[in-house]
């Protein structure tokens, strides 16, 4: 699996002019967006590890700048699926999508990485797998992690 982890301090995904996920933070509190890309020989066991790791990452501010995990400070975490962290660039100008799993293994990863940080206690919002979606967010600092599990 693979996820793009973006600090921010504000964020909502729109489709058909209908907001379907919100983060709610108030002045001064952080949340995370998290882009989240399977491919065909992903597991739930790597969907589990992927959020475990995101509930975890020491990124947000605390008492210090980035040295705060959302576990630490019940930051709300916005899940957005997106098959295009798997393209392929190599050949050409237009990128090839093999590697992306289909919708049929993909959404449920996607939603057992959801699952997962809602069981670890993370308020999570989410996107619409397969939606057309707006996603608008403000990065907050800048700080974006790539991860590849």
């Amino acid at each position: 699996m693979r996820a793009v982890i973006q600090r921010v301090s504000r964020a909502r995904v729109v489709v058909d002019d209908e907001v379907v996920g919100e983060l709610e933070l108030s002045a001064n509190r952080q949340g995370l967006v998290v882009f989240v890309g399977a491919t065909h020989s992903d597991t739930d066991e790597q969907a589990h590890a992927l959020a475990d790791k995101v509930w975890r990452l020491r990124i947000l501010d605390g008492d210090e700048p980035g040295q705060a995990s959302a576990s630490d400070l019940d930051a709300p975490i916005l899940v957005v699926s997106q098959f295009t962290l798997y393209a392929n660039t190599d050949k050409g100008r237009r990128p090839s999508w093999n590697a992306a799993a289909p919708a049929a293994v993909a959404e449920p990863l996607v939603d057992a990485v959801s699952a997962r940080l809602r069981s670890l206690g993370a308020t999570v919002a989410t996107g619409r797998f397969g939606a057309h979606m707006h996603v608008d967010l403000v990065n907050d600092g800048p700080v974006t992690i790539l991860l590849d599990l």
